[in-house]
C-alpha cells in the first residue's frame, strides 16, 4: 500500500515537472517583440443589442442607429405578440405613436443596427394630474439599476420591470429613504419569468418617504427597470432616468435654466455617514454653492438639498465628490400656474459617443443640449438625423474647461435624432437634452441625460499566465 501511494505521488511530481518544462520551452521559444508594453483593451463594434421601452402606450417612440455603417443588420420592434416594424437602414429615424395600452416595446437589433442603437419614448399629457411632458431613454437589460427621485409622500411612483431574456431572473428591490433602508413585507425578492413584465407601486414598499433611491438588482438573469413619478397636487409627471453606478465622483448634467425649484437628492448605501462636496458648473464657470458646499448623507439613506437660488436659474451641471460611493438625482420644477417636473441624474461621460432618438424644434416645442466639461476643455461634433431626408453635416461644439454650454438645436421639420461624438483631444464631456413646450398656464418640460452610446464594446486584454497550463 505504501509503495502504491509513493508511486502515485512520484507520478504527480513527474507530471508537474513535465508541464513546467513545456511552459519553459514555450516561453523561451516565443517570438521576441521589439518592446514590451501593457496589453490594451480592444474596441470592437457592438454586434447585438436588446432594449426595452417600459410603458409605451399612447407615447411616441423614436428608434435610430447612427449613420455611417454599410454592414448588414436588422432591428425588430415587438410589443406583446405583435411586430410593429423591422428596420435595416442605419441613419434612418423610425418614429411612430404606439397604440394605447400596449405592453413593453422590445427592440432586438443585430449587426449595423445594433452599433449605436438608441430608442426613446415621449408622451404628452395635457390635462389632469399627469399634465406635462414625460420622456425616457429605453434601456437594455442589466444586473443592477439605480433610480433616484421623489418618494410616495410626494408623488405616485410606479416601478416597471421587464425580463426580455430567455432565462428567469431573480430580482431584489432595495429601497433607501431619508430615514434609512426600507424593508418591505415581501422582502422585495421575486422571480420574473422569461418575457414577463411587472409594475409595482413604490408606495407599497415605502409609503411615507419624501425622497427615495431604489436599486433593482438581480442575483440571476437581467432585467430592465424604469420608474414614472406623477407628482402630488398636479405638479407634473415624468420618468426617472437611470443613475450612474455608485461612485465617489458624480456629475449630474442637464439641469435646465429658468425659474422654479431645483432639489438635489444624494443617496448612499454605505454603512457609514458621508460628507458630499457640491460644486456648480455653469456657463460662467465652476464654484462652490455658498451655504450649500457640503451635504451630509447618513448611512444607508437619502439626503436632499434645495439649490433653487444656488445655481441662479442658469443651465448647469453639478459635480459631487465624497469619500464613499454615492448616487444622485435632481428634481427640476417648472414655473407658471400649472407647473411641470423633470428629472436628471448622475451620468457617465460620452467617451464612446451618445445618441438622443427623440428631439423636436417645431411649433411650440424646443430642444437643446447642455454639455459640460468638468475637467479639461471638451470638443464634440453634433449631427442631426431627421425623420425625413438625409442626415445633416456634423457641426463642432467647443466647451470650455469647468463650464456648461447650452447648444440650441437647429430648426427641423418634424422629429429628429441627434448624434454627439467626442473629437480628438477632447476632455471628458457630460450632457443632457432638455425638451420643453410652451403651454397656457406654464411650460411642460422633460430632460434626458446623455448616455454612452451602444456603439463600441471594450474587450479586456488577454495576458500570458501560467494558469493556462498549471493546475
Amino acid at each position: 500500500m505504501k509503495s502504491l501511494i509513493e508511486n502515485r505521488f512520484s507520478l504527480l511530481v513527474l507530471v508537474l515537472v513535465a508541464l513546467l518544462a513545456l511552459y519553459g520551452v514555450a516561453s523561451a521559444t516565443q517570438p521576441q517583440t521589439a518592446a514590451t508594453s501593457a496589453p490594451q483593451a480592444q474596441k470592437v463594434p457592438v454586434a447585438s443589442v436588446t432594449t426595452v421601452c417600459p410603458s409605451p402606450g399612447d407615447a411616441s417612440v423614436g428608434v435610430v442607429a447612427p449613420p455611417g455603417s454599410r454592414a448588414q443588420g436588422t432591428a425588430a420592434l415587438v410589443t406583446g405578440d405583435r411586430t410593429l416594424a423591422t428596420l435595416d437602414t442605419p441613419g434612418r429615424l423610425w418614429h411612430e405613436k404606439i397604440p394605447t395600452s400596449s405592453p413593453p416595446l422590445v427592440i432586438t437589433a443585430t449587426g449595423s443596427m445594433a452599433a449605436g442603437l438608441e430608442v426613446a419614448q415621449t408622451r404628452k399629457e395635457k390635462s389632469g394630474r399627469q399634465r406635462g411632458l414625460a420622456g425616457v431613454r429605453c434601456t437594455e437589460p442589466v444586473a443592477s439599476t439605480w433610480l433616484v427621485g421623489p418618494g410616495p409622500a410626494a408623488a405616485e411612483v410606479t416601478l416597471y420591470l421587464t425580463n426580455a431574456d430567455l432565462a428567469p431572473a431573480i430580482v431584489e428591490i432595495m429601497v433607501y429613504s431619508g430615514e434609512g433602508p426600507v424593508v418591505a413585507d415581501s422582502g422585495g425578492v421575486f422571480t420574473l419569468k422569461p418575457g414577463e413584465n411587472r409594475s409595482i407601486k413604490v408606495g407599497d414598499l415605502a409609503p411615507s418617504a419624501l425622497a427615495l433611491a431604489i436599486q433593482v438588482r438581480t442575483s440571476s438573469g437581467r432585467v430592465t427597470a424604469a420608474a414614472r413619478a406623477i407628482m402630488n397636487g398636479g405638479r407634473g409627471v415624468d420618468w426617472l432616468p437611470a443613475s450612474a453606478a455608485p461612485a465617489t465622483r458624480v456629475v449630474v448634467p442637464g439641469i435646465p435654466g429658468g425659474g422654479g425649484k431645483r432639489e438635489l437628492l444624494v443617496a448612499s448605501d454605505a454603512e457609514v455617514d458621508t460628507l458630499v462636496e457640491v460644486r456648480a458648473l455653469t456657463p460662467e464657470g465652476t464654484y462652490a454653492l455658498k451655504g450649500r458646499e457640503l451635504v451630509e448623507v447618513p448611512a444607508g439613506s437619502v439626503a436632499t438639498l434645495d439649490l433653487s437660488t444656488g445655481i441662479g436659474g442658469q443651465p448647469s451641471a453639478l459635480l459631487l465628490t465624497s469619500e464613499t460611493p454615492i448616487v444622485a438625482g435632481l428634481v427640476a420644477t417648472g414655473t407658471g400656474a400649472k407647473v411641470d417636473v423633470a428629472f436628471t441624474a448622475g451620468a457617465d461621460p460620452v467617451d464612446l459617443g451618445s445618441v438622443v432618438a427623440d428631439n423636436r424644434t417645431e411649433g411650440k416645442v424646443t430642444s437643446r443640449l447642455l454639455l459640460t466639461a468638468p475637467d479639461t476643455a471638451g470638443k464634440v461634433s453634433v449631427q442631426v438625423v431627421p425623420r425625413k431626408g438625409e442626415p445633416g453635416e456634423p457641426f463642432q461644439v467647443d466647451i470650455s474647461a469647468s463650464r456648461t454650454k447650452q447648444v440650441k438645436l437647429p430648426k427641423v421639420d418634424g422629429v429628429f435624432a441627434v448624434v454627439v461624438q467626442p473629437m480628438p483631444g477632447s476632455g471628458p464631456v457630460y450632457g443632457g437634452r432638455v425638451m420643453d413646450e410652451r403651454r397656457k398656464g406654464g411650460p411642460a418640460l422633460t430632460v434626458q441625460p446623455l448616455a454612452a452610446a451602444r456603439m463600441w464594446a471594450l474587450i479586456p486584454p488577454v495576458a500570458e499566465s501560467a494558469a493556462t497550463v498549471l493546475p
